[in-house]
């Protein structure tokens, strides 16, 4: 542990983002395993709704830093064309 009153208080922030991004990474791989499971049922609706899903919790792992850009745009269309096969 650091002996300077400021680096402690930055071990302690630095936790709990951790946790906190933690959170936020299990969820986004939730949500596309849910597509996933929807589009392996032959599913339409729940690939669709769970699709709406995965792509806003996709656009927020940007805007916080979790994911590259360039992962959440090759996960959004291998998602969609993934639900987009589906035949209704």
């Amino acid at each position: 542990m650091a002996n300077i009153k400021s680096q402690k208080k930055r071990a302690i922030t630095n936790l709990k983002r951790n946790v906190a991004k933690a959170g936020e990474k299990t969820a986004l791989k939730t949500a596309i395993k849910d597509v996933l499971a929807a589009v392996a049922a032959n599913d339409k609706a729940t690939a669709t709704t769970a699709l709406n899903k995965a792509n806003s919790l996709l656009d927020r792992a940007i805007t916080s830093h979790i994911k590259h850009g360039n992962y959440v745009a090759r996960q959004k269309a291998r998602l969609s064309k993934a639900v987009n096969s589906i035949q209704a």
